[in-house]
């Protein structure tokens, strides 16, 4: 059995949260810069075994997608010519960049790791993955 991995995808950055290889925990990976993703994932899928890839999907309040839609859509197409084999999976992402952020306030993070956008981007993507493997399993 392979492992899971969600991508919280930002114009800026994505966020990368992986499970273990049974798929019971979320764990944050890491942050890297959208331009380096796909080289980043093709190193990655070289050193370990994964089953899926999550995609977060973004909408607004009112289920509309929102802004960054199209850049999504755009990097999973070259991402299924790149890795035709691998299953892709879409998740509604909404408020996950705000639940982060509220669990780095309960987690008692200081004000200056707070502002740390790259580590919100992980840690988005680690609800986003263990929201899946809660909800969608």
């Amino acid at each position: 059995m392979g492992r899971v991995l969600a991508i919280d995808f930002g114009t800026k950055r994505c966020g990368i949260a992986v499970t273990d290889p049974l798929q019971l925990i979320a764990s944050g990976l890491t942050t890297i810069p959208r331009k380096e993703l796909m080289d980043y994932l093709a190193k990655y899928f070289q050193e370990e075994t994964v089953d899926q890839v999550l995609f977060g999907e973004p909408k607004q309040k009112d289920g509309t997608p929102s802004d960054v839609a199209p850049l999504i859509e755009a990097f999973i197409r070259k991402f299924k010519v790149q890795f035709p084999e691998m299953k892709v999976a879409r998740i509604d992402e909404r408020y996950s960049s705000k639940m982060a952020f509220q669990s780095m306030i309960d987690g008692g993070l200081s004000k200056k790791k707070r502002q740390n956008k790259g580590l919100i981007d992980e840690i988005s993507a680690t609800l986003i993955l263990q929201d899946y493997l809660q909800y969608h399993k």
